[in-house]
């Protein structure tokens, strides 16, 4: 989930700056589930479906929680079909129970936690929403959100599902001609702002002629700018739209389970943004079936910060105004992040794996220069505390105690679940949070286009190395991929592309036919790219990629990301770009390194430099960045073609503005191949010169 340069990526820069003062990967003989994935505790996941498929050989699998029929609303109450009709429930339910918090007072200063609840964000809902009516937008218009995380980007949100107005969210890091593709693609006709974003709005404002209401969020009335009639735009300010909207209240235009929620624009490695069409009943089947895993209640608290634009917070926004949960914003300052956690002290914490992997490091470097004491003392704790976790025994509080409470609060010292999704977490990763943190830690699987999950952990299951069973909203089959030689005859172990179909699965590619047929077959089937194995009990375990994939000369396929993963957990890597090709038989990588690290390993080794630029040039410090990768790799048990032979070290992070990063933060590979092609060049001369049979030129 990233890098320093862009918004999220700050985000996470500054909760690694105040957990960690340097990064180490050294484990500190802290024991691992070397066998992660392949434990069987005869339990029942998930299930097989006596249906033959047309092709009559892959089995479907759906989750044992629901083996009969596939959910499409909640099971305590089946009459909430769309996001309305859960606010409206939750209105009804938690009237005066804190909902949406923040810190940042009008006039920009900081205080405690100010809240909004059910109640009062129920009424600025119909304030919102009849404002937009007041502008002339009619049922079905969409309405774009163009803002970080903050209270009013919900009541917005929850104002379009009560006047069937259709949301379509913008990436705050999206480039300008992203956000004016979208607003063209989508025919948007009202775009909620900030002040920051309503700069770039009126930077091309005569190329996005769908738009007829431009609403400022933070911005005064008599301070916003003129625009010339000409234009055909209104501008105001969130406040006035709230007033005119609450002096001329309309009723609600409740919409239907079939009609579109939202459009999520997703950022693919090429091309143009595609919008993902979601329905409301694909909504609330995907989170209804959550519920049914993950339990959450009105006394829990949850910290926002994790881009609301992303499907991923999206859906926990969903299931957390149904349970009554009170939602705190962070400031919108990453470097004060740490701050909010500590006056909000959340229960519930929901991040990616690029912070936990971080959070790892910075601990065990902790630990690492504590001293032999508090060294072994950590080690024992750990080891004590992991064993009876594992073994479904509740550990001595004594460890808590004399170790992890400390750990605890630095994340607010009261949070009982940590939620992980985006990409792949490594096992030990989640065994070491389960451990320091004392709570239940749940990983996900899933996708824009499946509304999010498709898998999920089950509450209590303390397995690591798997992302759990199906979502009971789903059915899943694993597709034979011949050329990766995965097949469902595979042994021990079925294999293939993760397939899926149900009532969470999307419409289609707004506008755009040819590419909804390219991922959804005729039977109905979501084909994700993604590879899989079905673990003893019905549990589903990720891979490989079948995208990204490509051949080295010798014929061996390279999973890349995987394999960036793996090196995730080396202490000088901030971020890494795996490359190789069928015409070189082994891989290079340009590693975006940890400044902090860098430097103090060049302290530490005498070595004098101008600046980090120069340091990364340095033949010593390539060589300890490869030496360290290799320790890791072989920890993670790569095969010898997957260790990579050449480094290059850059001190520019990737980043969404130098076009190397998704606005999800995955690599660009087309563009980093070419940001790169010079580098890359130079490696295979150097492997080359070194032995001409790990390259073969072009």
């Amino acid at each position: 989930m990233e890098d320093s340069n862009s918004i999220a990526g700050r985000r996470l820069t500054a909760i690694h700056s105040h957990l960690i003062t340097s990064t180490d990967n050294t484990n500190s003989q802290i024991e691992t589930n070397s066998t992660a994935g392949e434990f069987f505790d005869d339990q029942r996941y998930s299930v097989v479906l006596p249906e033959k498929l047309k092709e009559g050989k892959w089995n479907v699998y759906r989750s044992a929680r629901s083996p009969l029929k596939l959910l499409t609303r909640f099971p305590d109450h089946p009459e909430i079909e769309t996001l309305h009709d859960s606010f409206v429930y939750a209105v009804d339910t938690y009237p005066d129970y804190k909902y949406l918090g923040s810190r940042v007072r009008v006039d920009g200063t900081v205080g405690e936690y100010k809240w909004m609840t059910y109640g009062e964000t129920a009424t600025a809902r119909s304030a919102i929403g009849s404002g937009l009516q007041y502008y002339g937008l009619s049922k079905g218009a969409c309405i774009g959100l163009y803002l970080i995380n903050r209270p009013e980007w919900m009541v917005a949100d929850h104002a379009c599902s009560a006047y069937s107005y259709v949301s379509v969210p913008l990436y705050d890091t999206l480039g300008p001609d992203a956000v004016k593709y979208i607003i063209n693609h989508a025919d948007v006709q009202a775009v909620f702002c900030v002040p920051n974003t309503l700069n770039i709005l009126l930077s091309f404002l005569s190329e996005i002629s769908s738009v007829r209401v431009i609403v400022v969020v933070g911005g005064v009335e008599e301070h916003l700018p003129s625009l010339p009639e000409t234009s055909g735009v209104k501008l105001v300010s969130y406040s006035k739209l709230f007033s005119q909207g609450h002096n001329n209240l309309k009723p609600f235009c409740p919409p239907k389970s079939e009609d579109i929620a939202t459009i999520c624009y997703t950022s693919g490695t090429t091309g143009t943004p595609k919008g993902v069409v979601l329905t409301h009943g694909n909504l609330i089947a995907s989170v209804a079936a959550m519920s049914l895993s993950i339990k959450f209640n009105s006394t829990d608290i949850y910290i926002s910060y994790l881009p609301l634009a992303h499907i991923y917070e999206r859906a926990n926004q969903i299931m957390l105004s149904y349970c009554g949960v009170a939602v705190g914003f962070y400031q919108g300052d990453n470097l004060k992040l740490m701050d909010d956690l500590a006056v909000l002290r959340p229960t519930l914490f929901c991040s990616v794996p690029r912070l936990y992997n971080r959070i790892y490091a910075g601990i065990m470097n902790a630990v690492n220069t504590s001293g032999v004491l508090k060294h072994r003392l950590f080690t024992a704790a750990y080891n004590s505390k992991k064993q009876a976790i594992m073994m479904g025994r509740k550990p001595s509080p004594i460890w808590d105690r004399l170790v992890f409470n400390k750990i605890k609060a630095k994340i607010g010292g009261r949070v009982r679940f940590m939620g992980s999704g985006a990409s792949p977490l490594s096992p030990d990763i989640m065994d070491f949070l389960r451990v320091c943190f004392g709570c239940s830690v749940i990983e996900g699987y899933g996708m824009t286009e499946s509304c999010s999950v498709i898998t999920i952990m089950d509450d209590g299951d303390n397995l690591s190395g798997h992302v759990g069973s199906p979502n009971p909203a789903c059915e899943i089959k694993l597709d034979d991929v011949p050329e990766m030689n995965y097949t469902s005859d595979d042994q021990p172990h079925p294999r293939g592309e993760i397939c899926v179909r149900g009532p969470i699965i999307f419409q289609g590619y707004y506008k755009d036919e040819v590419q909804t047929r390219e991922v959804i077959d005729d039977e109905g089937w979501l084909h994700t790219g993604d590879i899989g194995l079905w673990l003893p009990g019905g549990r589903l375990k990720i891979i490989d990629r079948k995208k990204n994939i490509f051949k080295l000369a010798q014929g061996e396929y390279i999973a890349p990301d995987k394999i960036e993963n793996v090196y995730a957990k080396c202490r000088f890597i901030s971020q890494s770009f795996i490359y190789g090709d069928s015409f070189n038989s082994s891989l290079v990588a340009i590693i975006s390194v940890d400044p902090d690290v860098m430097k103090d390993w060049a302290a530490s080794q005498g070595i004098k430099y101008n600046d980090l630029g120069q340091l990364c040039n340095d033949p010593r410090a390539k060589a300890a960045v490869l030496a360290e990768m290799d320790v890791v790799a072989r920890e993670a048990q790569l095969r010898g073609f997957e260790f990579a032979k050449a480094v290059t070290l850059v001190a520019e992070p990737f980043s969404v503005e130098n076009g190397l990063l998704t606005p999800t933060f995955k690599v660009k590979r087309p563009q980093a191949k070419a940001y790169f092609a010079k580098e890359i060049s130079n490696m295979y001369a150097e492997l080359s010169a070194m032995d001409p049979t790990l390259h073969k030129p072009l």
